[in-house]
């Protein structure tokens, strides 16, 4: 969905061909999100199915130049207006992992998380480096403001994972130190059968 009105808003300032589109959309983003180009001209034709743009000139699909409708200018408002709908969360794959690991024979959760804390913090080195350039650059272009704006949300969510991480590894803690205080059940007790208790039938007796 987002690329689909990502278009539409680069479409908003003027006609564009598909691969000025998908370059323009990496621009913004940094690459963050690289598009394929097929992807871009699936989306177009969807786009242009449903009436939020149209072609503009000849030339075939590649070369076509597409404009926004006053359709598409009205979809794309509303879209600015809406928040993003929180209340239905994507599939998180660190999430679904960490809960399929919780009991499953042979996997060290604290490793687990170790392994992705070290990853999550390498990662947010990166980011703040790339950071640190992009505001030593002149930064007033729309496309160094768009890119400064994805590679802050980038590192706040990287923070944020990692206070997860160290959330979900003390839980782990406490969880081992409050089984460890607990007192062990007694084991069954086991009953001997006296052997005159035991009644036996005749061989061949009827039951």
């Amino acid at each position: 969905m987002s690329i689909r009105f990502g278009l539409l808003a680069l479409l908003d300032r003027g006609p564009r061909y598909g691969s000025q589109l998908r370059a323009e959309f990496e621009s913004r983003t940094g690459t963050t999100w690289p598009l394929n180009i097929g992807q871009v001209y699936t989306t177009l034709g969807r786009l242009e199915r449903d009436g939020l743009i149209r072609p503009e000139g000849g030339g075939d699909a590649k070369q076509q130049l597409y404009a926004i409708t006053d359709e598409g200018r009205r979809s794309l408002t509303e879209w600015f207006n809406q928040p993003v709908d929180r209340t239905h969360p994507s599939r998180d794959e660190l999430a679904i992992k960490l809960a399929m690991a919780v009991g499953t024979p042979g996997v060290d959760m604290r490793a687990v998380i170790q392994g992705q804390r070290r990853h999550t913090l390498s990662a947010m080195r990166d980011y703040t480096r790339l950071k640190a350039d992009a505001m030593n650059a002149d930064g007033s272009a729309p496309d160094d403001i768009a890119w400064l704006l994805v590679l802050e949300q980038l590192i706040f969510y990287a923070e944020a994972e990692v206070r997860w991480l160290d959330h979900c590894e003390s839980r782990l803690v406490r969880l081992a130190a409050a089984r460890a205080t607990q007192p062990q059940p007694p084991p069954p007790e086991v009953t001997e059968t006296d052997p005159s208790d035991v009644t036996t039938q005749p061989k061949g007796a009827s039951r």
